[in-house]
């Protein structure tokens, strides 16, 4: 049983940052669960406001439904009780149906609704799919809008309309506009979440658009730094973010583009570069090589230190 009612769930969610954990392997790729529970408790002593189990950078997309319910139940089990969980759904509806209820059952507090898998869909069959795993749960559902998934503001206002456990919109797009126009139409009716690969980067211009949260795949392996940049964006410190920008983030973000699928590989290098190895990637994505994991491992040797 959730601890949190939905609307309790995007208040705490609001509020502060949040964390995206990778999800642990061995090194034949079955989950390491005691290793992800040992993570969780680290990570859960630095401030996140949120945790989103076997999400994006959890490597939901290579993960069986099983394994899914596996990781948010250890996730729930280890989380403080003042953090609310929430669980990945994905895939065609049946599926997304399917994984939500497993998240209830898990007693996760809330479900990210991820983009189906491989079709595009008009803008009624999104109504649909949504609709459809909103019903079949009692949780709070934030809807990922990205890939083969993007909604639009006069969808995201009927769905905010039509499904009182829609809490949160998450975006992964970056479009200025598109997220003007739904905050114009919903306001504060959704929890906004930003959700493109290193979020830091846009955190600062969407806070004005009412984006009060992201998700952090750095806090994973400098939480303490996550945080100093999450506190600097919500104070509007410009220049403590600009900083941080460009003597760590920037820099972080373009040995990430050295090659696709890099925004979850980095992750899993950086916990290797800390002394606290996640496992590899799984297949379809690859782990950094030697030259890029020492050339992480360098930059958050010399990470930004507050005031310095």
């Amino acid at each position: 049983m959730s601890r949190f009612s939905p609307a309790e769930a995007a208040e705490r969610l609001a509020s502060g940052l949040l964390s995206f954990p990778v999800t642990h392997f061995r090194d034949d790729l079955s989950f390491d669960e005691a290793a992800y529970r040992d993570n969780i408790g680290w990570l859960s002593g630095f401030g996140a406001t949120g945790l989103f189990a076997a999400g994006g950078t959890g490597e939901f997309f290579s993960l069986t439904p099983a394994e899914v319910e596996s990781v948010v139940t250890a996730a729930v089990q280890e989380v403080p009780a003042d953090i609310p969980v929430i669980a990945p759904a994905g895939y065609g509806t049946a599926t997304a149906v399917e994984l939500a209820r497993a998240a209830e059952r898990a007693g996760a507090d809330g479900v990210l609704l991820l983009p189906p898998y491989l079709t595009e869909a008009p803008q009624e069959g999104l109504v649909e799919h949504v609709r459809a795993v909103c019903a079949a749960t009692d949780l709070g559902l934030i809807i990922y809008s990205r890939a083969n998934a993007v909604y639009a503001d006069t969808t995201v206002e009927r769905l905010a309309e039509e499904c009182p456990n829609l809490i949160g919109f998450k975006d992964g797009v970056g479009d200025i506009e598109k997220m003007t126009r739904i905050y114009s139409r919903v306001g504060d009716r959704l929890t906004y979440v930003g959700g493109l690969p290193t979020a830091e980067t846009f955190a600062l211009p969407y806070l004005e658009m009412g984006m009060t949260t992201y998700s952090s795949a750095m806090y994973n392996f400098v939480p303490e730094f996550a945080v100093r940049f999450y506190n600097a964006v919500r104070e509007r410190d410009r220049v403590a973010v600009y900083r941080y920008l460009n003597e760590f983030v920037l820099p972080y973000c373009d040995i990430r583009n050295r090659s696709a699928g890099y925004a979850v590989s980095i992750v899993k290098a950086g916990m290797r570069a800390i002394g606290r190895p996640a496992g590899p990637v799984r297949a379809p994505l690859v782990d950094l090589d030697e030259t890029e994991l020492a050339m992480l491992t360098e930059l958050i040797d010399r990470v930004p230190e507050a005031g310095a």
